[in-house]
């Protein structure tokens, strides 16, 4: 593998470092957006208790903030509970909008490295094959069309290694951003179901 990695020439170093990079993202992204840390099944029930049991303080608001995702927008709504209906929603969005955010970080930069490992790859291929018939002598005798098949067949080393990057990683990235989006659609929901419960539209 390494003679592999040294024959194919300095661009598949850039590869591997994208494919370092895209595999830490999976990894991290993976075990942050699990649905029970993002949305906990019974925290809205908890915050509806609480706000019926009038137990409200600075220290429930912040506890509820710091315990999820779900938490920071309905920590939002709970410290505008006295305000109108369209205050309080608004403060939910706001929060929901920094939540969502966060949900998506580093996606981007999955979904970059999706789209440019191909790309990379075959820069690696043709900088491979540049050098490969520009060491052939100017009248091209002496080429030996065994070295050059296997000199062609290392430069596409390049090519297949940036595609084994971007498939898996282009798969990752449509499944995370399908998932954030989920996430984000119950936290609307669960949002408004709070919502309603205060100014008593929900009965």
């Amino acid at each position: 593998m390494l003679a592999i990695i040294h024959a194919a020439g300095w661009p598949i170093w850039l590869l591997l470092i994208a494919s370092v990079i895209a595999l830490t993202l999976i990894i991290e992204r993976s075990l942050y957006l699990r649905r029970r840390r993002i949305l906990p099944p019974s925290l809205l029930e908890e915050v509806v208790r609480v706000y019926h049991n009038g137990k409200i303080d600075a220290n429930v608001v912040a506890t509820l903030e710091k315990n999820s995702p779900l938490g920071r927008v309905l920590a939002a709504g709970l410290r505008n509970v006295n305000a109108p209906r369209d205050v309080m929603k608004e403060s939910i969005e706001e929060a929901g909008r920094g939540t969502a955010h966060e949900l998506e970080r580093f996606l981007t930069t999955l979904g970059t490295i999706a789209t440019l490992a191909p790309l990379m790859g075959l820069f690696g291929t043709v900088v491979g094959m540049i050098e490969i018939f520009g060491s052939q002598n100017a009248t091209g005798t002496g080429a030996n069309p065994t070295q050059l098949a296997h000199g062609i067949s290392i430069a596409l080393y390049n090519t297949g290694f940036g595609l084994a990057i971007a498939m898996p990683s282009l798969v990752f990235y449509r499944h995370f951003r399908a998932l954030v989006d989920s996430f984000i659609i119950d936290m609307e929901q669960q949002a408004v179901k709070f919502v309603d419960t205060v100014h008593g539209a929900r009965k």
